[in-house]
């Protein structure tokens, strides 16, 4: 076996009915909470209100910034952070989707740091100090594994280019897994999300940075999503696919907070800051298909043992067949779970493709793809999904 490091030193409290500890793990790290959250509506069924409920009971001192939006931008957190300073919170509650965990990790940073949360992006001199926020992430979607790792995405919409700060202070301190959380997630929601996490269990596997410990992760995570997941978006409030994808959400982060996301997710991040309206689910399955033919020959046996979780047919298969069968296999999941889309479907100009590989290949992740692309590659890549 190859030696290996495995880190995790976030508390996870999973299982259904778990939301009533948050005033319990939010006390034991500071006295003054910042909750943050998208805007309220419906869909949340009073998840709000019930949890600073819950807070103003427990006599824990309360302010809540609601202004998280998808792919989360830097004016957004500088906002989040001016109400963290001028309340002065020794705390930060995200509660939602990883838009809104990402958000208060990133809170964290810029409440209690010179500059903006940018000036501490992943391979900036400047990194988060002992200073960073304590984070307690409650997590409503099984799909980013924000609520388990070191990582947080925003989007400097000046830029047009999304980025991630990443350091070890940003792990949540608790993370609450409570699946009865995302029985009111929509489909679409749902799918994209899900997909997320195959994704990224999927990549963990491919990852050279990989191990046993999350190569085992990975592989349980995309047999749940596999059975799972459909299941979910066709039912939403199926108790046994909530938890078990919240389960296979949890795994998948743990895995890519140890190892790492590859390809896929440098042109999934690419995509999303230029063209903020496509979910980051949406953006992956997207150029999934093309990527998949690209690489399978690089890892026939990641790719076949993968392909035989997502077919059955595929168990008697073997070698470099199975490998290549295994993309069809993928693919058709992709498909089902309502997400057999192509760029342009996603309002992406045929024009801006040139742009967008180049944007592709900012973030080191291709660099840990079994194939290691070209800006030629990529830009065929999106030319395939377009």
């Amino acid at each position: 076996m190859k030696p290996f490091n495995y880190h995790q030193p976030t508390e996870i409290r999973f299982g259904r009915g778990r939301l009533k500890e948050i005033p319990a793990s939010v006390s034991r790290l500071g006295g003054r909470c910042l909750l943050v959250t998208v805007p309220d509506s419906p869909e949340f069924g009073g998840l709000f209100g019930k949890v600073k409920g819950m807070l103003a009971e427990a006599r824990i001192p309360l302010a809540h910034f609601a202004g998280v939006v998808p792919n989360p931008t830097t004016d957004v957190v500088t906002a989040g952070s001016r109400m963290a300073r001028n309340f002065k919170a020794d705390v930060i509650l995200g509660l939602g989707g990883g838009s809104s965990m990402d958000t208060a990790k990133a809170i964290a940073v810029e409440a209690t740091h010179p500059g903006t949360a940018w000036d501490y992006l992943f391979f900036r001199e400047k990194q988060p100090t002992a200073k960073t926020l304590p984070v307690v992430a409650v997590t409503t979607t099984s799909g980013t594994g924000s609520h388990v790792t070191q990582v947080a995405v925003v989007t400097n919409p000046s830029e047009k280019n999304k980025s991630a700060l990443s350091h070890s202070l940003l792990y949540p301190r608790t993370s609450i897994v409570d699946p009865d959380l995302m029985l009111t997630v929509p489909a679409r929601v749902t799918s994209a999300t899900g997909f997320d996490v195959f994704a990224h269990a999927f990549e963990s596997y491919l990852n050279p940075g990989g191990s046993p410990y999350t190569d085992m992760m990975a592989l349980e995570a995309i047999a749940i999503v596999s059975k799972f997941l459909p299941a979910a978006v066709k039912n939403g409030r199926n108790p046994e696919a909530r938890e078990r994808m919240a389960w296979a959400d949890t795994l998948a982060g743990l895995c890519i907070a140890n190892s790492g996301v590859t390809l896929p997710h440098g042109i999934g991040m690419a995509i999303g800051g230029l063209y903020p309206h496509i979910s980051h689910g949406e953006a992956l399955a997207v150029v999934y298909p093309a990527i998949l033919r690209y690489s399978y020959r690089a890892a026939p046996a990641k790719f076949a043992a993968v392909g035989r979780i997502m077919d059955k047919r595929l168990a008697a298969e073997t070698g470099l067949k199975a490998a290549e069968k295994s993309c069809a296999a993928i693919e058709r999941f992709i498909r089902r779970i309502g997400l057999g889309l192509k760029l342009r479907e996603l309002q992406v100009p045929k024009e801006e493709l040139a742009a967008l590989a180049l944007q592709s290949l900012v973030l080191p992740d291709y660099r840990n793809h079994p194939k290691i692309a070209t800006l030629d590659e990529v830009t065929k890549i999106l030319g395939e999904s377009h």
